[in-house]
């Protein structure tokens, strides 16, 4: 089985620990170039692929990998004793031990980035079951909910109404990739997975 690590905010990561969050959506690079010489049809670099949700051939193009990957996850960490113990920013506790050492001055106490995140620090494996390709904004409600955005009053700060999945997930999809990114609808790989126990 392959294995291949992903990034994930310490709020994804809480997601996922709760059980709430069981797809992930990431930016297709470079984004497809439709070629409306071949109905239904896109270029992804070189290659000419049937833009299918089912298609194998757009699943073995992923870079996160095909369904039967192993993830391991990449989240915000600190190592902190000699022994290799782990904080981890995601858990409250973490946080709350964290403070503990920055005033009793034991440690230079600094979050390390979730990029540098070596393979034996990570808590979570995903198994990869299903893999598709979508506009973004064609996110439907189950999806939605499945990204870990159930919607509701309060689900967007400032928001005076309920909100649907689809805005709750828009306003996350803001919040990671920056104002106007969820107007411009990319083409997303679609992730849906399963957390494997430790």
């Amino acid at each position: 089985m392959s294995e291949k690590p992903i990034l994930f905010s310490a709020p994804m990561v809480c997601a996922i620990l709760a059980g709430a969050k069981r797809q992930t959506r990431r930016m297709v690079k470079p984004q497809p170039i439709h070629d409306h010489h071949f109905l239904g049809g896109w270029k992804l670099g070189n290659s000419r692929h049937v833009a299918s949700v089912v298609s194998p051939l757009i699943a073995e193009l992923c870079p996160y990998g095909a369904p039967g990957t192993r993830l391991w996850v990449r989240e915000t960490f600190q190592r902190f004793t000699d022994d290799g113990a782990i904080l981890y920013k995601a858990d409250p506790a973490s946080l709350e031990e964290m403070n503990d050492l920055k005033r009793d001055e034991c440690l230079e106490a600094r979050w390390r980035p979730s990029i540098h995140m070596p393979r034996w620090a990570s808590r979570i494996d995903l198994l990869i079951k299903r893999v598709w390709v979508e506009r973004l904004q064609d996110i439907s409600e189950a999806d939605a909910i499945a990204e870990g955005a159930p919607g509701g009053h309060g689900a967007i700060p400032g928001y005076g109404y309920s909100a649907t999945p689809q805005e709750h997930y828009g306003h996350l999809w803001e919040q990671i990739n920056g104002a106007g990114s969820w107007e411009d609808s990319p083409w997303v790989w679609c992730i849906e997975f399963e957390r494997l126990k430790p």
